[in-house]
């Protein structure tokens, strides 16, 4: 059983709602933040990434850091401002990009539901982010930045979702990366309805933000520690999330490039590949199959495809990033630990196959590789069994944006 509730979102005015809305704070570095956030004092990065407005020596998980997140989201709520909705509500929440448009419902997830793995994850979390979002979260008593959640779909919560869109939106945002942001409110009894059937919904699925989920665990801990009277019902026993249909989702590849090739001479490398894979000069830049990969090496592209012997009944093992992994970048190229190894780059498949290209030819990378997408029902099997996906497998597209809707406690 699946427990979401409604809440009062702090949100910006309509007028002001593009100016305020933001990446999410870990697909920008340091210096992209402040180049996105410059001339626009109501930015969310200024909240969000706060050390773009303190020296660049100033350690990014230092207190004052901290501090400064809890002074500049205090300032936006004075002079955006951010408003807390007079109601508490679901709402809605599109992302449009060119043909592609899938649409979501923000909602309280429980902390609890995370806490019993009723909310499922794949992906391993790092103490030093999740360290890091948890004193963020702490310091502004707010989570602004969504978890990004997906389920099987449920076709009633579809026609609510798809009646309550036939009104004007509280907010529309046409952001500079050409994905278009809607969000409208849920009628409340249209929204009670859509509690009722959530909790027929057996499991949620984090998709993206696993870090910010482990975050409210953490900050739910530590608000219940400090406080002798809780009784599970306060609002940090809930988290900002927004819940999209598994048969929306657009997974893109998440793609490789290897700074050197470990010692072997281009073709001595090639060689080895041909060795253990069928290998084929292409001008075809990406996959279009499970069960190959394209690579880019000296100036050609080829079709890398695994032998069917490869293949393995493990969910995890069966990923072509897996057989890559294990097939090729250890035992050829020496990369041990992707996640660790400092010779390996991971490209999200937004770029497109000209950035593993230019890599190469620009001499930053001596190979890089294009994968076949993850699929959702892959990212669903290995949650379900209770396992954990390669280091950077999925790249969803388009991403919500931070500070359009924040749940504070």
């Amino acid at each position: 059983m699946i427990t979401i509730s409604p809440f009062k979102a702090l949100m910006p005015p309509p007028d002001k709602v593009g100016l305020v809305a933001a990446v999410p704070y870990d697909v920008v570095t340091r210096e992209e933040a402040a180049e996105k956030a410059a001339g626009n004092p109501l930015s969310f990065l200024r909240a969000s990434r706060s050390e773009i407005e303190l020296p660049a020596e100033v350690d990014p998980y230092s207190e004052e850091v901290y501090e400064k997140a809890r002074e500049n989201f205090q300032r936006l709520r004075s002079q955006a401002p951010l408003t807390v909705d007079e109601n508490e509500s679901l709402y809605i929440y599109s992302l449009s990009l060119n043909d592609h448009r899938q649409t979501g419902i923000v909602a309280a997830a429980s902390v609890d539901d995370y806490d019993s793995n009723a909310i499922k994850k794949h992906e391993l979390t790092r103490k030093a982010k999740e360290d890091d979002r948890t004193r963020h979260t702490l310091a502004l008593r707010a989570h602004t930045g969504p978890v990004f959640l997906t389920y099987r779909p449920v076709p009633a919560a579809d026609e609510i979702v798809r009646a309550a869109m036939q009104t004007d939106p509280l907010h529309r945002i046409s952001a500079d990366d050409g994905v278009l942001h809607e969000i409208w409110r849920v009628p409340e009894e249209k929204g009670n309805i859509l509690v009722t059937l959530f909790r027929d919904v057996p499991a949620l699925y984090i998709a993206d933000g696993h870090h910010r989920g482990k975050s409210a665990s953490r900050a739910r801990a530590s608000c219940r520690d400090q406080n002798p009277g809780h009784t599970g019902n306060e609002a940090y026993n809930r988290f900002l999330s927004v819940i999209f249909p598994a048969d929306q989702l657009n997974i893109l590849a998440y793609n490789r490039a290897v700074r050197d090739s470990n010692g072997l001479s281009s073709e001595g490398f090639l060689e080895k590949v041909k060795a253990a894979f069928q290998v084929e000069t292409t001008e075809t830049t990406m996959p279009t199959l499970k069960g190959e990969v394209t690579m880019y090496l000296c100036g050609q592209w080829y079709r890398v495809t695994f032998p069917v012997n490869y293949s393995s009944t493990s969910p995890v093992d069966g990923l072509d990033v897996s057989i890559l992994q294990n097939q090729l970048l250890d035992p050829i190229l020496g990369i041990d630990d992707p996640r660790t190894n400092n010779r390996i780059e991971f490209i999200g498949g937004i770029h497109g196959p000209e950035k593993l290209q230019s890599l190469v030819d620009e001499g930053l990378a001596a190979v890089s590789f294009g994968m076949h997408p993850v699929t959702v029902d892959e990212l669903m099997a290995i949650s379900d069994a209770d396992m954990i996906m390669p280091p950077k497998s999925t790249w969803f597209e388009p991403k919500l944006r931070d500070g359009i809707l924040s749940h504070c406690f």
